[in-house]
């Protein structure tokens, strides 16, 4: 007896995975469409309505039923009434916790446009304050030792302060980086009570005041050593101040920097300092470089320390060990309290000139130690592509001489050696074998 064959059955479509709501339907009507974007339309006509309404509302408040006034009572009452505003127009489309976030993305936002309009404002008053002493190619070629108060701004300038300036802060970057660094080191990898002891102190002294670290220079450096008032005396000062900001800012992005790349070096047999070199550091260069900026930026302004240290001349002086010298700020603090009119707009175009400085040290800061962890310039790369290339030759050469010797058979000597990789790709960066 035959049977028939059975008829093979229709193949089944694999499960699909459903999601509960509406269906949804061949032109998508079934389901609202939710963007990602977070910034949407409808916060933008909140906000903007809820400005115009706070305005209205803080203009009739002032100018019609209440007896207000200042501008500083206009601002913060119109921003008071902004956020009630936008809170109400916002609860119209949403729930309770997207009002409380809208509310704080609002607060955050308007904030930071504070600060941005602050410094804007600083910057630019101090530009327009000082631009006639700007104006004068003097002010920045001259010094101070032929200009009276009674001087036009055509004589004399701020050469002895610039020069001053980057002298004192030289100095103190040589003695606090290393030190600074070193020590955020040693907090990090030699963990024990002395280094909690060291961490207590470094928190207590970085609200130290100005005055104390100069007075700790004055007493120890020039009463007791004997040292005249000089430059390197407030180096000094200014490296007490620099100090501790260096070394809790280094100690936070040491801090953070992966535990796993510290254990894959120790497992490869590395000591402990040469992971430090060529683990630790590389890594965070970027956040050390912002330690540095943050330190410098503490010390270049500092007045207190220089005039108790340093003193003060109105002649040039590159010498740091001998003889007064000045820094920006005290210049610009002696220019400012001055009532002529010229002296004060030589503070203001001293104080520019200070911010021109913080931002040109800052720019050099980041060239040097901007580049993320592993990223090479184009020199390096080239190098490293070159550097390949030698060890690809070196390593083909090698298998020629054993194959001539008869230690390997049936290798070919113009061959390089089994998994070696040869790319003149700039991006491949070395050989595996």
């Amino acid at each position: 007896m035959t049977l028939a064959p059975e008829a093979p059955e229709a193949p089944q479509a694999p499960p699909r995975t459903t999601r509960p709501g509406p269906a949804r339907t061949a032109d998508g009507a079934g389901e609202r469409r939710r963007k990602l974007t977070p910034l949407r339309a409808i916060d933008v006509y909140a906000a903007l309505g809820a400005a115009a309404a706070s305005l209205a509302l803080t203009w009739v408040m002032f100018g019609r039923l209440l007896p207000f006034d200042g501008a500083v009572g206009f601002v913060v009452t119109a921003y008071l009434l902004f956020l009630a505003v936008y809170a109400l127009l916002v609860s119209f489309d949403e729930d309770g916790p997207a009002i409380v976030d809208r509310i704080a993305a609002a607060v955050v936002r308007s904030l930071g446009l504070l600060l941005v309009v602050i410094l804007v404002f600083v910057v630019s008053y101090a530009l327009v304050e000082g631009r006639e002493a700007l104006v004068h190619l003097n002010f920045f070629t001259e010094d101070m030792q032929l200009a009276g108060p009674l001087e036009p701004l055509e004589v004399g300038g701020a050469l002895h302060a610039a020069a001053g300036t980057l002298i004192m802060i030289t100095i103190a970057l040589v003695v606090t980086v290393p030190v600074g660094l070193v020590c955020a080191v040693f907090l990090n990898e030699v963990p024990g009570a002395f280094s909690r002891f060291v961490r207590t102190i470094v928190e207590a002294m970085t609200a130290l005041p100005s005055i104390v670290a100069g007075l700790f220079v004055y007493a120890t450096v020039i009463l007791g050593l004997g040292l005249d008032l000089s430059g390197f005396a407030a180096s000094l000062a200014l490296s007490v101040m620099m100090l501790p900001i260096v070394i809790r800012a280094a100690d936070v992005v040491i801090r953070l920097v992966p535990g796993t790349l510290r254990e894959a070096s120790y497992a490869l047999g590395t000591s402990r300092w040469r992971t430090v070199w060529h683990v630790v550091l590389p890594t965070c260069r970027s956040g050390l470089t912002t330690s540095v900026i943050l330190g410098t930026a503490r010390g270049i302004g500092e007045t207190s320390p220089v005039l108790l240290t340093a003193g003060f001349t109105s002649e040039l002086n590159l010498d740091p060990l001998h003889g007064p010298m000045v820094s920006l700020p005290l210049a610009t603090f002696q220019f400012v309290k001055s009532p002529e009119p010229t002296m004060v707009a030589r503070g203001f175009g001293t104080a520019a000139l200070l911010m021109a400085l913080v931002l040109l040290l800052f720019v050099a800061a980041r060239i040097v130690g901007g580049r993320g962890a592993g990223q090479l310039t184009r020199r390096q790369e080239h190098r490293r592509v070159l550097a390949s290339r030698r060890d690809a030759k070196r390593f083909a050469a090698r298998e020629g001489t054993r194959d001539g010797a008869g230690a390997v058979v049936g290798t070919d000597a113009s061959r390089p050696a089994p998994g070696l990789t040869h790319s003149t790709d700039p991006h491949n960066h070395g050989s595996s074998s």
